[in-house]
């Protein structure tokens, strides 16, 4: 080739430089080549020619970039993919910058921060989006934050008492007042219906202050309150908040406002032991939430933000806290227009809260019939403690509200007079009481003078023992199985004309002889007073309280059958102590309610069944299986007729002038060192049991003497118990 030919073809070809990466090089022969084939397609000259002197002014020139150079030469389609390059290697982080000084060097560009921040964006975009569309409504709502008091009814069906760890009871949107809504909103959320359900300020401030460990309160709309009431915790972390958050904006697409609202009101905590603005409105004014007016709700509405801090019964501060609260929430609601100016002038004084709850405590005897019951329900509908402290349930119970009435007012009558006759003795004195239904249903129980000031139930309390209320389930085991007079003889049968020694201080005799007791000493029994009735049948006996026949009947019997009779006919194998003699007189101590009911068994044809005092329970309009207990046959009905019989003589014998329309059986009960008095008598297919004792307790536990102060065996304070209950004259 000559020399104009080798400089021709020099002036079309492009240098490259070392420094190029490989992408530039390619890049660059493309465009080569393409400007080659476009200025000589046939020949490979160039337009303007080859003369020399052009070739070497283009190789004397600056030399530029190489990209710049392609981009000057490429056809079309290249020189878009050369810019491209280009500006992608302007993107591409140069670290150090050679054209920078200082720190400078290593700052991105402002190219590099807006790709950052658009990166950034998308990605967080992305995110959210992904969890909102992965975020589920939980089925299940938070226990605790729907939990419910538990209500107790008579069993005429009207209330009794309500109780539980917390008092909800939930109410509908439309039964709340609008003045009660429109204050909740201004002291909460003015614009919860326009917003999305979450507040993107407050939720910062939220988040800021929860990793900064300020305070906490505020930063969540009314929908995130109610989310976390019914579905999270009240944990504080960052991670809880962005959980709610999504549920939030969930929920606002999924519920309406006004069931958000309606949850949240019924769900928020306002103090006192209250969830919700119903049982709000009853503990701070005694009244339904539909009675308040827009002078209370502010008031009310000022407990959201922290009961602890706003209820003016804690103290003074507390005073002056809701003060200041409830007049800001009225002026912000005249801000919002939800009251009017004229309407806001006349609520110029505080609406001061009651110091306490109403019926808050049950009190008095009610806190012993819903103790009763309470267990009974746990026991026998298999509720564990937890769920029942999560309330909802209505038990339905088995206490009638006018026998309970008349054995209280005869107890306090009878209170009230032994306080007057002797007030030092009057200080120890006890009563225990109970009403029993032939059927088993426990009517009516005296537990105590007030639950606040003694806590447990007198009527279920095995204190005393049943001392001569005893000896008709020995006469019941003896007429039953018979008896036993000599050693491998056939049992003798009993009826109510047998004759026993009725005599006082006679020995205790065994088919082997006289009975010693532990320390070698003769066991003798003795009658009440001394008396002595000589050979007497067994049916007078029992009418007339003669102990002597009957401990030597139980002998005859069978200790182990008299106790199994016993516990057959209602009382509990927890009350029996030794197989001794004295256990035919009365050593066991059976509670009042047991009493009762084992003499209910005898007015009931010799059928047995288990006290109870709950007939049924539902949770929320739901009924909840209940094991009730079934009757069974304790004995023959003919000697549970033989024992009735005997027990209609003993009142009749004891109170001749007694005025009653119903068949009446009873037994005045004695012990033998006179710690207790008892009297259990049957009427109308009902069996009360009525006990009276002495105990100091703030000393021993041990009965005291009576000395009197529970009457006569003629005139006994029980007995007048017994009768002014049943309206026996």
């Amino acid at each position: 080739m000559s020399k104009a030919g080798r400089e021709s073809d020099e002036t079309m070809q492009l240098k490259v430089p070392d420094a190029m990466n490989a992408d530039e090089t390619v890049l660059l022969r493309i465009v080569e080549v393409a400007a080659t084939d476009k200025a000589n397609p046939s020949s490979g000259t160039t337009p303007e020619g080859n003369g020399p002197g052009r070739s070497r002014r283009r190789r004397r020139a600056p030399r530029s970039s190489p990209l710049s150079r392609l981009r000057a030469v490429a056809p079309g389609p290249a020189r878009l993919v050369a810019r491209v390059a280009s500006d992608a290697r302007r993107l591409r982080p140069r670290y150090p910058h050679t054209d920078r000084s200082g720190w400078r060097r290593w700052a991105p560009s402002w190219r590099q921060w807006l790709g950052a921040a658009l990166t950034f964006t998308g990605l967080t975009v992305v995110l959210l989006g992904s969890a909102y569309a992965a975020t589920d409504i939980p089925d299940d709502l938070n226990s605790y934050a729907t939990q419910q008091d538990n209500v107790y009814f008579w069993s005429d069906g009207t209330p009794m008492a309500r109780t539980g760890w917390v008092r909800r009871q939930a109410m509908p949107l439309q039964d709340i007042p609008e003045d009660v809504r429109g204050a909740v909103l201004a002291a909460e959320n003015a614009s919860f219906y326009s917003d999305p359900g979450i507040s993107l300020s407050g939720l910062t401030r939220a988040v800021w202050r929860t990793l900064g460990q300020g305070e906490t309160q505020g930063g969540s709309t009314i929908t995130q309150q109610y989310v976390k009431n019914v579905y999270l915790n009240q944990d504080r972390s960052v991670s809880r908040k962005f959980t709610e958050a999504m549920l939030a904006l969930k929920l606002d697409n999924e519920m309406s406002k006004d069931d958000i609202l309606e949850g949240y009101l019924n769900t928020s905590w306002f103090g006192r032991g209250t969830y919700g603005i119903q049982r709000a409105a009853q503990a701070y004014y005694g009244k339904d939430v539909r009675e308040l007016d827009a002078n209370e709700a502010a008031f009310l509405a000022s407990l959201l933000k922290g009961a602890g801090l706003y209820d003016p019964a804690l103290g003074k501060a507390n005073h002056a806290r809701a003060v200041e609260r409830w007049s800001w929430i009225l002026d912000r609601m005249v801000d919002l227009g939800t009251l009017s100016e004229s309407e806001r002038a006349k609520y110029t004084e505080f609406p001061e809260p009651l110091k306490r709850a109403p019926g808050f405590d049950t009190g008095k005897q009610s806190d012993y019939l819903v103790e009763l019951a309470a267990q009974y329900a746990k026991k026998n509908a298999r509720i564990s403690d937890k769920q029942f402290d999560l309330g909802g349930y209505q038990i339905y119970t088995t206490f009638d509200r006018k026998q309970e009435t008349a054995l209280t007012d005869a107890v306090d009558k009878a209170r009230k007079k032994a306080r007057k006759d002797d007030p030092a003795k009057a200080k120890s004195l006890h009563f225990g009481a109970s009403s029993v239904a032939t059927d088993g249903r426990i009517l009516a129980i005296h537990g105590g003078p007030d639950h606040r000031e003694q806590g447990y139930n007198e009527s279920n309390a095995t204190t005393v023992p049943a001392g001569s209320a005893f000896l008709p389930f020995v006469y019941a085991a003896a007429l039953e199985h018979g008896v036993h007079t000599t050693r491998d003889g056939a049992a003798a049968q009993v009826t109510p004309q047998t004759l026993y020694d009725g005599d006082d201080g006679i020995a205790v005799r065994t088919p082997e002889g006289p009975y010693w007791d532990r320390g070698g000493k003769q066991v003798t029994s003795h009658n009440d007073g001394g008396k002595s009735y000589g050979r007497i049948g067994l049916g007078r006996a029992l009418a007339l309280s003669v102990n002597t026949p009957f401990m030597q009947l139980g002998m005859d019997t069978g200790l182990d059958t008299v106790r199994d009779t016993a516990q057959r006919a209602g009382l509990l194998p927890s009350s029996f102590g030794p197989q001794v003699p004295a256990m035919s007189l009365g050593s066991a101590t059976p509670s009042a309610i047991r009493m009762a009911s084992g003499y209910a068994t005898f007015a009931a044809a010799g059928k047995h069944v288990e006290p109870y005092s709950v007939a049924r329970i539902t949770r929320n309009g739901s009924g909840v299986p209940l094991t009730k207990p079934g009757s069974r046959r304790a004995m023959k009905a003919s000697v549970a007729g033989a024992v009735q019989s005997a027990l209609t003589d003993a009142f009749r014998t004891a109170r001749p002038g007694a005025v009653t329309t119903a068949t009446v059986a009873g037994k005045v009960g004695t012990t033998q060192n006179d710690t207790a008095a008892w009297y259990v008598g049957t009427a109308n297919s009902v069996s009360t049991a009525v006990v009276a004792y002495r105990i100091d307790l703030t000393k021993s536990l041990e009965p005291l003497p009576l000395d009197g102060i529970a009457g006569t065996v003629g005139d006994s304070v029980p007995y007048r118990i017994w009768s002014g209950a049943r309206g026996i004259g």
